[in-house]
This record gives C-alpha cells, sequence and structure tokens, in this order.
C-alpha cells in the first residue's frame, strides 16, 4: 500500500472551520507562530472572519497552508505508526503545493510561510490590475471543454481529473464562457479573486524570483510530486524552480493522479481545509479509499489508514 497525503489549494476555505482544530493542545501556539511569520492573525481568519475577508487572496492562502501544517503536526506527531513509514508521496494543489513542499522537508515552515506571504501578496496585487477570476467547468466532453475555453479567450488553468477543468481570464471572458457552457457541463465561479496560474500573475513570479536568495530549499526527504507535470520533485532548487513558475502556469492536477495509480496509492489523506482533493480521487481514483480531514473528528480514520499502511509495509 502506498499512502497519499494531498494538501487543498485555494478555494477550499470556509469561514470557522479551523475552530474545532483550535481545541487540540499546541494547536493555538502553533497558529501563532505561523501567524507571527504571516504577519496575519490567522487565528482570527481560521474562525472569526467572513467568507469575504477569506475570499481575499493575501488572507487565504497563508491561512490554507497553515491549516496544513497544523493538521499535519496532530496528525503525524499522535500516530506513531508514521515515523516508521516510508512509503508516502505528498502533493499539493496550487497553494496546497507549498503545504506539502514543507512536509516532504523540502522547504522549512519558515520558508513556507514566507513562500506563501510573498507569493499571495504577489498575486493579490496582479490580480487587482484587471478584474479576472476562475470558473470550474465541470461534466461534458473533454475536446469540447478545452475548445470553449479557448474559444472564450480563457486559460485552462487547472486540469484536474475527473471531469473537472478550471478556466481562468477576465470576468468578460468568464462570463462569455457562462453564457455559451459546453454541451452536457455546468460552469460554476470559483471563491477565488483572479487569473491565477496564468500570464495574469507573471508579475508574481517576477516577485518570487526576487525572494528566492533568502531561501534554503532542500531535496525532498519523502517522495514530492510536483504540479507542472506530475513527476518527482528531485531536488529542493527544482522544486523552488516549480513553485515560482507555478503561478503563472497551468496546474495538472490529473497528471497528479495518474502518477498515483502508477505509484500503487491506495488510501489518500486530505489536509484541511479537506474535501476538494477528496472528492476528485472519489472521481478519478477508483478504489482508492480517502479520508478528508475536515475537523478533528476525522483523524481516527486517517490514523488508521496510516497503521494499516505501516503494518502492509512491514508484512
Amino acid at each position: 500500500m502506498v499512502l497519499a497525503i494531498v494538501c487543498p489549494g485555494q478555494g477550499s476555505q470556509s469561514p470557522g472551520f479551523l475552530s474545532p482544530w483550535l481545541e487540540l493542545p499546541g494547536v493555538k501556539e502553533h497558529l501563532e507562530r505561523l501567524s507571527d511569520s504571516a504577519q496575519l492573525d490567522l487565528i482570527k481568519h481560521g474562525t472569526e472572519s467572513d467568507a469575504d475577508t477569506i475570499k481575499d487572496t493575501a488572507v487565504a492562502q497563508p491561512l490554507i497552508v497553515a491549516a496544513g501544517l497544523v493538521a499535519a503536526r496532530v496528525l503525524l506527531e499522535d500516530t506513531p505508526a508514521a515515523n516508521g513509514t516510508s512509503a508516502v508521496v505528498l502533493a499539493g494543489h496550487s497553494v496546497g503545493e507549498i503545504t506539502a513542499s514543507a512536509l516532504a522537508g523540502a522547504l522549512t515552515e519558515d520558508d513556507a510561510i514566507a513562500f506563501v506571504r510573498e507569493r499571495a501578496n504577489a498575486m493579490a496585487d496582479a490580480a487587482a490590475r484587471t478584474p479576472t477570476g476562475m470558473s470550474a467547468v465541470l461534466g461534458g466532453n473533454q475536446e469540447e471543454v478545452l475548445a470553449a475555453i479557448g474559444n472564450a479567450g480563457l486559460t485552462a488553468a487547472n486540469a484536474n481529473g475527473a471531469g473537472q477543468t478550471v478556466a481562468a481570464g477576465t470576468l468578460e471572458q468568464l462570463q462569455s464562457l457562462a453564457d455559451n457552457p459546453p454541451a452536457k457541463a455546468r460552469v460554476i465561479p470559483l471563491k477565488v479573486a483572479g487569473a491565477f496560474h496564468t500570464r495574469h500573475m507573471a508579475a508574481a513570479a517576477d516577485a518570487l524570483e526576487e525572494l528566492r536568495p533568502r531561501l534554503s530549499p532542500k531535496s525532498p526527504s519523502l517522495p514530492l510530486l510536483s504540479n507542472y507535470d506530475g513527476g518527482r520533485v528531485t531536488s529542493g532548487e527544482a522544486n523552488l524552480d516549480s513553485l515560482i513558475a507555478q503561478v503563472s502556469r497551468p496546474v495538472r492536477w490529473d497528471l497528479c493522479m495518474e502518477q498515483f495509480k502508477t505509484m500503487g496509492v491506495s488510501g489518500l489523506i486530505e489536509l484541511p481545509p479537506a474535501g476538494t482533493l477528496a472528492g476528485l480521487a472519489k472521481r478519478g481514483l477508483p478504489g482508492v479509499a480517502t479520508a478528508p480531514l475536515k475537523t478533528p473528528d476525522d483523524l481516527d480514520a486517517a490514523r488508521e489508514m496510516i497503521q494499516t499502511e505501516a503494518a502492509e509495509e512491514g508484512a
């Protein structure tokens, strides 16, 4: 058994989603440290802020990365079998790739927060220049979906697999797609404030290049997949190259899921704010057990999955 631990991207957050996690020992202190690094009150944003506030890119991205780091520590530190488990692969969707990089040891936690803080602010600035956004296209024939996205002048920014493609571009272009959807497909606006993973984010990539000299990337200690092609990251510098380029090029989560199949993944744990990637796995990875960590009540199922993997590995 190979176990995948995956980290969701922007748009997965919801008001108050961190509230139940604050009840666990050590979580408040961990979030306070991350808040200092992020220069944001992550506890307030994860428990009290409304949907519009946490939709703000500058808030959403650090909040999502912090949530994954906090939940991963709770899960892995309190699961003895995790320390002896080597058959684990990490991957993250969009901003979640930063979380995965930290968990894989390719970035320190401090560097991950510094990176996501700069990324979030730079992407928010880029998004403010032109009104842009993203919409999910669900269902339909893939060729027809891509053709409709192209005809509207949009970019297929996320290829998520399982019948889901995300289009990105100006609000006028997105409205054009909504008015002329592909056959048998639905177009659903996403809770993001810009056309991420497109040319509209080029300035954000430049800002991250300026941050590079202040970071200390390392080769991952656990298998880590890239959003670029689903391939395994080979070094810390290569991972940083990919994370910087990722802001203005498409996310290929479909290829990450194909790599899961190749690696023989049979269980998938999604860190909070969980649900989106587990849902894609249910449709795109038949037979793979999923454990989305939406609240601490879901920890037992995830721990059981880790212990099962460790037992099978040692058999």
